[in-house]
Formats: C-alpha cells, sequence, structure tokens
C-alpha cells in the first residue's frame, strides 16, 4: 500500500459503484454531466478530497474519474453485487458506498456519517427512506453478510441492512448534516436532473 498522503484518512476507504443499469434514465448516468463534469467523475473527487483509498466499481468510468478501476464480481448486475465488489477491494477497515448519482452530494454528510460511532453500517434515513448507496460500512462483517445473501439470491439491500448492527442517522441529526435537505437527491430520470440542477442554482 502507498504511504497515506497528508490530509485522508488512511483507515477508510471509497467506493463510488458504476456499474448500474440506469434504465430510467436512458443513458448511462456515470458519463452524465452535472456542472460539466460527469457524475461518477464528481462522486470519486468528492471522496478523494479525504480518502486515501478510492475504488471505481464496475462499469466503464469516465478517464477523468479519481481512483483505483476494479469489475463487478462474476454475475448479473445489481447494487449487492456492486457492494461485494467494493468490499472486496477496499483497503479499508471502514468503506464509505456512493451510489454515482448523487450529485448535491457534499463533504459535510459524507464525513458526518464517518463520524457516527461504530456500526456494521451507518446509513442516513430521511423521508424518501433509507439511503444504503450512500453508506459507511465495516468491511469484513459485512462483506461476509453480503456474500451470503447474494448466494442465496437475496438482493435488497435494505433486507442486508436488517441483519446487520445498523445505525439509521435521521431527524435532527441528519439535518446537522444537510441542512438543506438536498444532498441525497438521487438522479434517476431527467426530472430528477432537472430538479439538482435547479437546486445547485
Amino acid at each position: 500500500m502507498d504511504a497515506p498522503r497528508p490530509g485522508r484518512l488512511a483507515r477508510v476507504s471509497g467506493a463510488v459503484l458504476v456499474g448500474g443499469a440506469s434504465q430510467r434514465m436512458g443513458s448511462d448516468k456515470t458519463h452524465l454531466k452535472f456542472a460539466g463534469v460527469p457524475l461518477a467523475a464528481r462522486a470519486a473527487a468528492l471522496l478523494t478530497d479525504f480518502l486515501e483509498d478510492v475504488v471505481l466499481v464496475g462499469g466503464d468510468p469516465p478517464a477523468e474519474a479519481p481512483g483505483r478501476r476494479v469489475p463487478d464480481p462474476e454475475g448479473s448486475r445489481c447494487a449487492l453485487r456492486g457492494l461485494v465488489g467494493a468490499l472486496e477491494a477496499a483497503r479499508g477497515e471502514r468503506v464509505v458506498v456512493l451510489a454515482t448519482d448523487l450529485p448535491l452530494l457534499t463533504p459535510d454528510l459524507v464525513l458526518g456519517l464517518i463520524a457516527q460511532p461504530p456500526a456494521d453500517a451507518v446509513v442516513p434515513r430521511n423521508a424518501d427512506g433509507s439511503h444504503p448507496l450512500c453508506a459507511v460500512y465495516r468491511r469484513e462483517p459485512v462483506l461476509a453478510a453480503a456474500r451470503a445473501h447474494l448466494a442465496e439470491d437475496r438482493l435488497a439491500l435494505r433486507a442486508l441492512l436488517e441483519t446487520l448492527d445498523t445505525r439509521f442517522v435521521e431527524g435532527d441529526a441528519l439535518r446537522a448534516l444537510d441542512p438543506d435537505g438536498a444532498a441525497l437527491l438521487n438522479v434517476n430520470d431527467e426530472a430528477d436532473l432537472d430538479r439538482a440542477r435547479a437546486t445547485l442554482r
């Protein structure tokens, strides 16, 4: 492993899942530009600001996206398989796992999740529900559980969370990290993208 660079955490890794199907958007969200930057590159750059080890899992990441490229594990594409790939490739004891489609995500929210008391999974939860693809996972126990779920074809990430020691960050605790309530906006279709751009303006 390379020597840690000043100002970056070495015991927490970051992972951006870039192998999603993007069915509702109708095009590959990985390369979709937001404020002139591909979504995957935007997410990876946010993580590399404060994490030593960042991986881009699956898919075809933009050339400008920082981080190590690793493939998804063999099999049909799904978020659980991407999570397994992220945890297998990560070097840190804990791993920040992000979907590629969170253009308004802030360092304050991610660092706030990292700073929470230890748990197998630290997951934000708002009125839209829990966000397992903007979460911090303890690598070894979660990898074992995720592999078991994958082998049994139990693919829902929320079902995985039910089997883990999961800490949900919600209510006032979440508002303190995301005062505008915009950081967890998922861009799933053109209407979401327009809303995110309007919020940024």
